[in-house]
């Protein structure tokens, strides 16, 4: 090894490791935010079989807002004979990364199965 090439191992060493560092970051992020739409998808059918059973509107908020992320917002409406329930939360981590993640979820009311229209 020549004496001009000592410490570019060091200089190239502090260049990638905040890239790595920056990449793993990333990294765990998305799986973060990966894992609260999975929670948004559940809560929204957690909600979808409540209101097809038909609990009240309380309980079926109750129980949407039991499986999803904490500061989720959950929307219940009926539209003939399916309930929708909207789940919808911000991702997790820093503002600057926020995003919106949502779910929807439609179940057939349970009063209308075999009702002869």
């Amino acid at each position: 090894m020549r004496s001009s090439d000592r410490g570019y191992v060091t200089a190239e060493a502090a260049v990638v490791l905040p890239a790595l560092v920056l990449f793993a970051a990333a990294l765990v992020w998305a799986l973060m935010a990966a894992a609260a739409q999975i929670q948004c998808v559940d809560a929204a059918r957690a909600g979808a079989r409540a209101a097809a059973r038909s609990e009240p509107g309380p309980a079926v908020v109750a129980a949407a807002r039991s499986a999803a992320p904490g500061d989720a917002r959950v929307a219940v409406e009926r539209e003939g004979e399916l309930w929708r329930v909207r789940v919808e939360a911000p991702t997790p981590g820093p503002d600057a990364l926020s995003m919106r993640l949502s779910a929807q979820a439609v179940a057939l009311a349970e009063d209308m199965v075999g009702a002869v229209p």
